[in-house]
């Protein structure tokens, strides 16, 4: 629809499946119908997708070690992970978080940090 230039109609459908494919938790779909929409015109939020809601488990377990104040070292011997493994991780925690410092981790994850 959107391609034969059928933008309000488009949009209805797209967001009705944008929300559908939402509430089953299909990533990939949510995704897609996202794109679509923007192609629309429409701005897309994306709040649900950011902060600790983006965390993969393994992510959560070493920003909650890292913002109780242990070295990388230190969460990698802890969770059997390489040091360069827990930094990665780290560098890809911080704009999900919307943070720039580690110091900020703290603020970010709440009063949950938890060893």
């Amino acid at each position: 629809m959107r391609r034969l230039k059928r933008i309000a109609e488009a949009r209805r459908h797209l967001d009705a499946a944008a929300e559908i494919f939402r509430g089953l938790g299909a990533a990939p779909w949510t995704a897609r119908a996202d794109r679509e929409l923007r192609a629309t015109g429409i701005t897309v939020s994306t709040t649900a997708d950011s902060g600790l809601a983006a965390l993969t488990p393994q992510q959560r377990q070493i920003a909650q070690l890292a913002a109780a104040g242990h070295t990388n070292k230190e969460i990698a011997a802890r969770l059997f992970l390489s040091p360069r493994t827990v930094a990665a991780h780290l560098y890809q925690v911080f704009p999900k978080l919307g943070i720039t410092s580690r110091a900020a981790l703290r603020d970010a994850l709440g009063n949950g940090t938890s060893e």
